[in-house]
């Protein structure tokens, strides 16, 4: 009977050992991937001096991968607010179809990322990739501006995209309201989860 004791805590030693090991191992994995599911998304197709044609998100969601570079973002395309309910509908029924496309998203990488190099001031990359908008999808390129607060990670960019690159049908009587370049912003707050 003696000898099992010493067995049985050396397989319970054994088993807190391979727990620890495992745990650090999936810590160190998940703690290299930060997101957020409150990211917010603002686009303004307004032309000056007419009606303001512009929707903001403050539910999208994107992840970035510290050890890659790659980043990715999704929007529910219902999730865009306008001061007015009904460029709200016009804009899910008529020019989004948003029950027919409900995402638009992003998939590509931070250019030339670092994690170790990332502090309190703010650092500009290239951030290259796929925009799906309308069920069309197209390369874009542009710039991102990261920053560390607080152990988060800020991100924030610009770009622009064209309605007819998307499919995106402006009928003639009201195509004068619309810039021809949308402009879409965004700001992240990325953290470990």
């Amino acid at each position: 009977m003696s000898k099992n004791k010493p067995k049985t805590k050396k397989n319970s030693m054994k088993k807190i050992a391979l727990f620890l090991v495992c745990f650090l191992i999936a810590n160190t994995v998940f703690s290299q991937k930060l997101m957020t599911r409150t990211g917010e998304v603002k686009f303004d197709a307004s032309m000056p001096n007419l009606v303001e044609i512009a929707g903001k998100s403050n539910t999208v969601s994107a992840i970035l991968d510290q050890a890659t570079g790659s980043f990715a973002a999704n929007a529910l395309v219902k999730s865009f607010k306008f001061k007015s309910p009904l460029m709200e509908e016009h804009y899910n029924e008529n020019y989004m179809e948003s029950s027919k496309f409900p995402n638009s998203k992003f998939v590509g990488k931070i250019e030339n990322f670092s994690a170790a190099k990332l502090s309190e001031a703010k650092s500009t990359y290239d951030l290259e990739g796929d925009f799906t908008l309308h069920g069309v999808t197209k390369k874009i390129k542009t710039k991102v501006t990261l920053s560390v607060s607080g152990g988060k990670v800020t991100a924030v960019g610009m770009f622009t995209v064209h309605a007819q690159d998307y499919a995106i049908e402006i009928p003639s009587l009201v195509k004068e309201k619309f810039a021809e370049q949308i402009k879409v912003n965004f700001n992240f707050v990325l953290e470990g989860k």
